[in-house]
This record gives structure tokens, sequence and C-alpha cells, in this order.
């Protein structure tokens, strides 16, 4: 018997600092991340809306909501993926991301993709 819900999209998280677009003596500092979207579920879905709630060191949340993701609505069949990438700028050299995907099922159930929290920092450099 499976016990996972026909609506579990699993969301996997890379992220990477962007030097050549930052400017650190102007506290900006850029972050990529590339996201993994899987189905796990046994319905297909798609991605209809983003939510995400953006924290820097210094405890400044910036929150964004939008259709879709990188200007898409991707649909996925049981057991497809869909990998994306895209940024954010912090004022600070460390901060976290988490948030949620609005999802539709075929059989028009909305449900939500939690993304977990996941930390956004330059790496350490020796000198």
């Amino acid at each position: 018997m499976n016990s996972k819900s026909p609506y579990t999209i699993d969301v996997e998280v890379e992220t990477r600092f962007v030097p050549d677009q930052s400017q650190p003596s102007d506290n900006r500092y850029v972050f990529a991340y590339t996201i993994t979207l899987r189905n796990a579920g046994g319905t297909a879905a798609q991605l209809m809306t983003r939510h995400w709630v953006i924290t820097d060191a210094n405890g400044k949340v910036e929150e964004v909501r939008g259709d879709g993701v990188v200007g898409e609505q991707p649909w996925m069949r049981p057991g497809d993926t869909y990998q994306y990438t895209s940024g954010a700028v912090l004022e600070t050299s460390v901060g976290t991301m988490q948030g949620s995907y609005r999802m539709v099922a075929d059989d028009g159930t909305h449900f939500d993709a939690m993304i977990p929290a996941f930390v956004l920092s330059i790496p350490r450099t020796l000198h």
C-alpha cells in the first residue's frame, strides 16, 4: 500500500553564489538556485503560482508571488521531472529562502508543494 498522497511534488534545490554579478561593496549579493520538481504522486498536476519568502541576515523579509516559474507553468505527469534555474539578490552574504508552489491536479484538486527552507551563502574562501 502506497501511503503517499496522489498529490505529491518532491522539491530539490541546489544553490550557488554568482560573484561576477555581485557587488559586495554595494551590499549586493547575487545567488542562483536550481530547482528540480518531481511529480511523486499518482495524478498529473500543473504548477500555477509560486510564493517565496526570502530573508537576509539583517532579518529583512521579501515576499514574492507570481504566476508559474521562469515564465512557464509546467504540467507534469506522475514520475515527470521539471527543472529550472532562477536567482535572488540579497543585501547580505547569507540568507534563506522558502515557500510553496500552488499546484492544480488534473482532477481539479488544488494543493501546495512546499519548498523547504534553504540557505544562500557565499562560499568560504581562504586567502
